[in-house]
């Protein structure tokens, strides 16, 4: 695979608008270790290889584990996840695949139970953020480090 451009510097000023509101997501007040799980969930749902790569390793920078890691993708499934984990990545799935969702009236529900009117707000952005430069990253074709050792190499 081949990156078609580079976002950055064609359109500086353009990105300016995306890094900014990243920044404030980062300083909402949210807890770091739950804005990568949104995030690295919102980027498995959307196959952003890109932003896997980026949000797991900056979740084990923070000190996420890697079973959990592991298991995000089935965490339905898995006791790992606090109440308030699972209603944050409950919105996580519905926003992302809102046009099949539809952002069901439950998954708000549980939502409310969890996060104040105002976090809601937060993890909304956080959520919308994630999924637009989930498709930067995608449409642009960007590529992850890659270390020695894999298959590609």
């Amino acid at each position: 695979m081949q990156p078609r451009l580079n976002p950055y510097e064609i359109a500086p000023q353009t990105m300016q608008p995306m890094l900014d509101l990243e920044a404030q997501v980062k300083k909402s007040g949210l807890e770091l270790g739950l804005i990568e799980l949104v995030k690295t969930r919102a980027s498995q749902i959307n196959g952003c290889a890109y932003c896997i790569h980026m949000h797991t390793r900056d979740a084990r920078a923070k000190g996420e584990s890697e079973e959990r890691l592991y298991l995000l993708d089935a965490w339905r499934e898995s006791p790992l996840y606090s109440p308030r984990e699972r209603a944050a990545l409950a919105w996580t799935e519905a926003l992302t695949l809102v046009s099949q969702t539809h952002a069901p009236d439950e998954d708000y529900e549980q939502l409310s139970a969890q996060f104040s009117v105002q976090e809601r707000v937060k993890l909304t952005l956080l959520i919308a953020t994630i999924n637009a430069w989930n498709r930067i990253a995608i449409g642009f074709r960007s590529l992850h480090p890659v270390g020695t050792g894999h298959a590609g190499a």
